[in-house]
């Protein structure tokens, strides 16, 4: 282990800190020049820092192939066995995930410089963006669920700050409150994943501990339903903040935040928490192939319902949303078939086409005096040729098309999805004690229904075989059971992705093609990116062409350098789950055409539809169609249901408890109830003391006669 590199490891978390808290107090002191500098100098320090400690790793996996870095602080709480520490590490998986947020960060921060430069809030907004970063930081380099937890807290809170920016705008205010409600809701799951780590794993959430405790997890778990429900309360979690059903409402509204802000909690950061806890705690997910089915159907039912909305969209910043959402789908997909390695890669493309879409999307708001209505644009590329190339670019990587980007880790997950299986072997040897305990359990439980002796019928070596055996087919045939949900996946993804490439281009046309449909006047004044955007626009665009090659699919796997530098860090899923076949490179290269068919399947449709414009007339529709775009328009009205059965009662019931609780128990019992008590002791003491002597002698003797009564 390098210590002079480890010790970068906390200045990489603290620099962004630094530089919000400095912006925070005296930002509105600064000059703007000042405080753009301030802000992005702490991200790019990060980011540089972030490449040195990624080459540290990559030289020093050529001798240890588990070879990481680790940076204990201070001991944050110790309490009896339960012990956290503040502590960071850099692994292999740790590297991707921090190049990727100050990679990315840093590139957004360079385009806010433009993007904000107008704005009277740029101090606040800088330091908000700061503190972003620092907190995600602190999410993927965390060496425990505790200083996890930390980070996953803290881009909650920012996006909340962030999302709801210009608050004073009260659609814009409601959807930061929205974003924070939601979170909350699957924060409550993955509290409840980390407390019940903590009951069966001897008081520590240190990753390192835990994949050494659940290396034999027999002697942590007593059964395959305790790991399958924290896994499930973690995935609550990770529904939350990765915007998966049913808890992803909160991304499209998120849209209300300023796009720099889309940009980076859409693309690179905090919606990808979800995926990395999942491939963080790889070991874990993969000993319970309930979990994983469940993490990949909902992630599959997310992408395709996610896509299908956008099909519709008008917003041009509402159709990247809904693209988000679905491609986020695709990255559970991917972990919860057992291919982690392929979901982090899909995580790492979408980091660059996505932030290039985003951010192509604010230039040409930015220039069009704040306009997102793509039926209100369209000829466009004649005016902005970098928005357009580096858009097209992204579009195609999204679509998956080769070579760029998407291609390779979208295929990859769809392949892996169709051919990927729980190893039945691995996990019955695994759950071996267990299983035998859980047929003891039954032969007792039948010995006594029947009014037996249990330990003679435990005696009986025939009987106990028996049990054995019934206990064993029916686990494997709980894991069989989940086969069906990868073909359900499978059939899901690809028209996910057909999708996809519809909407996108259909995006792409609408806004760059035919002729111009809004105001005159604006298009007169539109410009390309000035260049603190082109700059970011064109590395992310060049990043979103080449860096599918670092994951190429051919010869399984055989030259997928993604893939093996992963491998020290999701070994041991790869445990527990393979191939159920050996895939040819006949076979690998008919499912990549498979995918490119139907994603230009998707493109030329969207060019046949929209190549003139937008579809304005639908009377010509038929009633089925109609109605299709109808629930597609309406988000499936979703937001009207939770708004009926959760808010609606909800709001109802607090109303009634307000007047149950403040106005009688608080208001009178506790409030207003003393006053009154004292204002009729008072009165009677009034009318007692009156002045009449012969009253007061009478009140004597009777007090005189009870004293009397009473002690005799």
């Amino acid at each position: 282990m390098n210590g002079n590199t480890a010790a970068l490891l906390p200045i990489i978390v603290l620099l962004p800190l630094l530089g919000g808290i400095i912006n925070g107090i005296f930002g509105k002191r600064f000059s703007r020049q000042a405080v753009y500098a301030i802000a992005n100098i702490a991200v790019f320090a990060s980011f540089f820092m972030s490449v040195m400690v990624f080459w540290d790793l990559l030289v020093g996996s050529k001798t240890d192939p588990d070879y990481a870095l680790r940076y204990q602080m201070y001991d944050w709480m110790v309490a009896g066995s339960y012990h956290f520490e503040i502590a960071y590490m850099a692994d292999h998986l740790t590297a991707i995930m921090m190049l990727v947020v100050t990679g990315v960060g840093a590139l957004i921060h360079l385009y806010s410089t433009s993007y904000m430069d107008e704005d009277p809030g740029y101090a606040r907004y800088f330091c908000y963006i700061n503190l972003f970063i620092f907190s995600m930081l602190n999410l993927v380099m965390g060496k425990n669920l505790a200083v996890m937890f930390v980070g996953w807290e803290g881009v909650g809170a920012c996006s909340y700050l962030l999302i709801g920016f210009w608050f004073n705008d009260m659609q814009k205010a409601e959807a930061g409150q929205k974003a924070f409600v939601v979170n909350r809701i699957g924060d409550f799951g993955f509290v409840l994943g980390i407390f019940m780590l903590l009951a069966f794993a001897g008081g520590s959430v240190d990753f390192d501990s835990l994949k050494l405790h659940f290396s034999d997890g027999v002697h942590i778990l007593d059964s395959q339903l305790d790991i399958t429900l924290i896994c499930l309360a973690l995935f609550l979690g990770a529904c939350g903040k990765s915007a998966q059903i049913p808890l992803y409402v909160w991304l499209p509204d998120a849209m209300a935040g300023p796009t720099p802000v889309s940009a980076l909690i859409h693309a690179a950061t905090m919606v990808t928490a979800g995926v990395y806890m999942v491939a963080r705690m790889n070991f874990l997910f993969a000993l319970s192939p309930t979990a994983m089915a469940v993490v990949m159907v909902v992630g599959a039912l997310t992408a395709f319902m996610a896509a299908s909305i956008g099909l519709v969209q008008r917003d041009i910043k509402k159709v990247l949303a809904y693209s988000t959402v679905s491609q986020l789908g695709y990255m559970f997909v991917g972990v919860g078939a057992g291919a982690y390695a392929a979901g982090i890669f899909h995580l790492f493309t979408h980091a660059f086409f996505k932030a290039c879409l985003f951010l192509g999307a604010g230039a040409i708001i930015h220039a069009l005096h704040h306009e997102q209505d793509i039926y209100k644009m369209g000829g466009l590329k004649v005016k902005m040729p970098i928005i357009r190339w580096t858009f097209l670019i992204s579009c195609i990587a999204i679509a998956g098309l080769p070579p760029f980007s998407g291609f390779f880790s979208k295929d990859a997950i769809l392949t892996e999805a169709l051919y990927l299986r729980p190893k039945v072997e691995k996990l019955t040897q695994y759950y071996e004690p267990a299983l035998k305990k859980q047929a003891r359990a039954q032969v007792i439980a039948q010995a006594r229904d029947k009014k037996e002796n249990p330990s003679v019928a435990l005696a009986d070596p025939g009987r106990l075989e028996a049990a054995e055996k019934a206990v064993h087919a029916e686990f494997v045939a709980g894991i069989e059971r989940t086969h069906v949900w990868h073909i359900v996946a499978f059939v899901l993804g690809l028209l996910g992705a057909a999708m996809t490439a519809f909407y996108m281009f259909r995006l792409y046309f609408l806004t760059f093609h035919g002729t111009y449909r809004g105001d005159p006047e604006v298009l007169e004044h539109a410009h390309d990116a000035p260049w603190p955007m082109a700059t970011a626009l064109t590395i992310l665009a060049g990043l979103a062409a080449v860096v599918g090659f670092l994951g190429l699919p051919f010869a399984h796997n055989h030259y997928n350098w993604f893939h093996h530098w992963l491998d020290p860090v999701l070994n041991r899923g790869g445990e527990f789950v393979g191939l159920s076949v050996e895939l040819s490179l006949l076979h690998e290269v008919g499912m990549m055409a498979l995918s490119v068919a139907v994603a230009g399947a998707g493109i030329w449709w969207a060019y046949k539809q929209y190549k003139g414009g937008p579809i304005l007339d639908i009377s010509a529709w038929s009633d089925f169609k109609k109605n299709v775009h109808a629930v597609l328009m309406d988000k499936y009205r979703i937001d009207e249901l939770y708004d009926a059965i959760i808010i609606q009662p909800l709001r109802a019931g607090s109303r009634t408890l307000f007047g149950v609780i403040d106005r009688l128990a608080i208001d009178v019992a506790m409030v207003r109830g003393p006053g009154y008590v004292l204002l009729g002791l008072g009165e009677l003491g009034r009318r007692l003391h009156n002045g009449q002597v012969q009253a007061y002698l009478v009140g004597v003797v009777i007090g005189l006669a009870g004293l009397a009564f009473y002690l005799v």
